[in-house]
């Protein structure tokens, strides 16, 4: 990886699914080398022998992970990564009338990384381990999803045929929903199954409770008085079956991603750092390593980091005007798990929980008030990456009465004077 004084050539890499092209200029903006290559192993030897006459190369890509970036860091090149919307205002300088093509993208890249990679951030790349951690959260979350998605499809479908069973149960994300479907898939296989088999079926499950069980035996025994005709139960009981199979196999499938996860965990070097956060306990503190990182070099300043998790508002001033609005343009994985990180950092934090409250009272929605607690809190971990020290409760709260915080004045009211 190069410094930026020592770099002499720059080249915009404008990638795709199966081919990228490249532009490389001179420290005069002229265009030196420009070709087009697959992403394959051939490919990718003629972009190092393309590239092997410029010692002092650095990257310009539109993007910060992926396929390229992987293949480009692998290769040992200094990647800058530029964003989406920057990148499109570096194209329309080279072309306002709105022409666009992939071989003007690489062009404005590598004239943008000439221009301004100054102040750009080098891409630095994490250690092997962090990477693996960063992309089994990233996947996990996104089978989460995909639950999510089978669910609302299964509560869909249900909704079409077979109500009882909707009413009978809140929750559908939990496993022994999708194991009543498959042990019922009709209302009249569940009237005719029979009291007996309700009631083993409930307390299998841990699912007994004496306020519950009689309205659900009484749903159960009249399951087949409000239904949909024959056709519909029919052909909507097997996607039924079908979503509920599906559903247990995700479900396995995380089981296996949530092992992986906190063994990673476990044996990473900053586990106890991430692992004395409140609130994170075994799911969000993995979550936190892998978005955040463990070098903060990467970002220089809490300030970037808050920006980049999108906790740190995006301001507009122009003349008397002058007004904040939310910062979406940022890395959407840290900011889910800041936001769900923050809501159970204040139930286990006495400031934590001041803090929000004196931001709902002024008026903020509850997630506005979680994205400023998040605010505070990506300021204390980026301390504690530099120091590398866990959280402490304790020096926290020194730091707090030192500073005289005014949160720690919400957690410790003063005394009523009483007259004497």
């Amino acid at each position: 990886m190069k410094p930026w004084p020592e770099i002499t050539h720059y080249a915009g890499f404008d990638w795709a699914k199966d081919h990228h092209e490249v532009v490389i200029v001179d420290s005069k903006g002229e265009i030196v080398a420009d070709f087009v290559f697959d992403h394959s192993l051939e490919g990718w030897q003629r972009m190092v022998k393309e590239t092997s006459a410029f010692a002092n190369l650095a990257v310009a890509i539109e993007t910060s992970q992926g396929a390229a970036v992987d293949q480009l860091l692998q290769r040992q090149y200094t990647v800058y990564p530029i964003h989406a919307v920057a990148a499109q205002s570096y194209r329309q300088r080279k072309a306002p009338s709105g022409t666009k093509t992939d071989h003007l993208d690489a062009w404005g890249l590598a004239d943008a990384l000439r221009v301004d990679g100054h102040g750009w951030k080098v891409l630095q790349p994490m250690d092997p381990l962090t990477q693996q951690l960063r992309l089994l959260c990233r996947d996990e979350v996104a089978l989460i999803q995909q639950r999510t998605t089978l669910v609302n499809q299964l509560q869909q479908a249900l909704a079409e045929y077979y109500p009882a069973a909707l009413e009978a149960f809140d929750d559908w994300t939990d496993a022994f929903t999708w194991e009543f479907v498959l042990a019922f898939p009709t209302p009249q296989a569940l009237v005719k199954a029979g009291k007996r088999r309700w009631e083993k079926f409930l307390h299998t499950h841990k699912l007994w409770r004496p306020e519950t069980a009689q309205r659900r035996l009484k749903l159960f025994s009249q399951a087949d008085q409000f239904q949909a005709s024959d056709p519909i139960v029919r052909a909507k009981s097997q996607l039924a079956v079908s979503l509920a199979r599906l559903l247990r196999t995700l479900r396995e499938q995380l089981e296996l991603y949530r092992k992986e996860i906190e063994v990673l965990f476990k044996n990473h070097p900053d586990h106890d750092l991430f692992g004395s956060l409140p609130g994170a306990k075994k799911v969000l503190a993995p979550r936190l390593l892998a978005a955040i990182g463990t070098n903060p070099e990467r970002y220089g300043s809490h300030e970037v980091l808050q920006c980049i998790a999108g906790t740190a508002p995006v301001s507009y001033q122009s003349g008397k005007i002058n007004k904040v609005r939310v910062r979406w343009a940022c890395d959407k994985f840290l900011r889910h798990t800041v936001h769900l990180w923050a809501d159970c950092f204040r139930k286990a934090s006495a400031w934590g929980q001041a803090y929000y409250e004196k931001k709902r009272a002024e008026g903020m929605s509850h997630a506005c008030s979680l994205r400023c607690l998040g605010q505070r809190l990506l300021k204390i971990v980026f301390r504690m990456l530099k120091d590398k020290k866990p959280y402490d409760a304790e020096f926290h709260a020194c730091n707090q009465q030192k500073h005289g915080s005014w949160v720690l004045k919400l957690v410790n009211p003063p005394a009523p004077k009483t007259s004497e």
